[in-house]
């Protein structure tokens, strides 16, 4: 049997050293700064890993790590409150992008080719236009005199101005708007190939239109589904920039509680295990979710 081409096997091991390079190893650092203690010091923890020190400056580094962090976190309210309330926003935006995107998607997938090039552009140009900016035009818009309150008051839907900003509705209305294309493009990926043969076929075998829409379409548009939704969920649980300006201290997100910990009190320790528990706990359901998948293409 003929042995690889060396080009076969870089090309083979350049992702996973990439993935080493850029997400394990930052992992390990921040699981590290979460085991230390905080100091008055550059950097702000301790102990510090120093080879030079020998066999006894390894056993000091070990004996001076500790979970004090993570029993600080689980000890103190707001951190918990911080993690329920991120993904509760993830979880209702996640809902309010599906429920809005899965329509768009089905339309563009539905309509002439010639035109489904172009409604593909119209869903990525806000892209073309910073984040920042498109959030702080949302500020504005959402202001006591803003666009939105003067529409409705022009159409007389509301009698008074509508306190948007720094609330929950101010948060939810950036976030889907932002991460609309997140969830449209997986969509609009698995229901432009699917195959319209079938459709036709359950029409005549007498299923109604929206039977053969809840029986075909949505069973075969499950790949797009899972991926819009974790590719909104993710990082959506983790947002700062959107409940930062958007929101209040209301709506205070685990994002803008791991940079007031690292920026503001500069507890780097509870900042990483912060940042360690957000990610075994998106982690987790993913895990399960690929593990039954694979169970079931098996007994398949």
């Amino acid at each position: 049997m003929e042995k690889p081409h060396w080009l076969t096997r870089l090309s083979i091991l350049a992702p996973y050293a990439w993935l080493v390079a850029f997400f394990l190893v930052p992992f390990l650092i921040i699981l590290k700064i979460s085991l230390s203690q905080t100091a008055m010091a550059q950097p702000p923890y301790e102990p510090l890993f120093d080879l030079s020190a020998g066999w006894e400056g390894l056993k000091a580094f070990f004996a001076g790590l500790s979970l004090d962090s993570y029993a600080g976190i689980f000890a103190d309210p707001l951190y918990i409150w911080s993690y329920r309330k991120s993904l509760q926003i993830a979880a209702i935006s996640t809902a309010i992008l599906l429920l809005t995107g899965y329509p768009v998607a089905y339309a563009m997938a539905r309509a002439p080719r010639r035109w489904q090039g172009v409604l593909v552009l119209l869903v990525v140009l806000p892209f073309w236009t910073s984040f920042l900016i498109r959030v702080y035009a949302w500020m504005n818009i959402l202001q006591h005199d803003g666009l939105l309150n003067q529409a409705l008051l022009a159409l007389h839907l509301i009698d008074t101005p509508v306190s948007w900003l720094a609330t929950d509705h101010a948060v939810y209305i950036g976030i889907v708007y932002s991460y609309f294309p997140f969830m449209v493009l997986p969509l609009y990926a698995a229901l432009e190939r699917m195959d319209e043969t079938l459709l036709e076929a359950a029409a005549d075998l007498g299923a109604p239109p929206w039977r053969a829409f809840a029986r075909v379409t949505v069973p075969l548009s499950r790949p797009g589904i899972v991926a819009g939704c974790l590719l909104c969920f993710i990082p959506i649980t983790g947002e700062f920039v959107i409940p930062d300006l958007l929101g209040s201290s209301s709506t205070a997100m685990i994002g803008q509680v791991l940079w007031l910990e690292f920026f503001g009190n500069r507890d780097w320790p509870v900042a990483s295990a912060l940042a360690v528990v957000l990610l075994v706990l998106l982690v987790t359901p993913i895990t399960i979710y690929r593990q039954r998948e694979a169970r079931q293409l098996e007994r398949s």
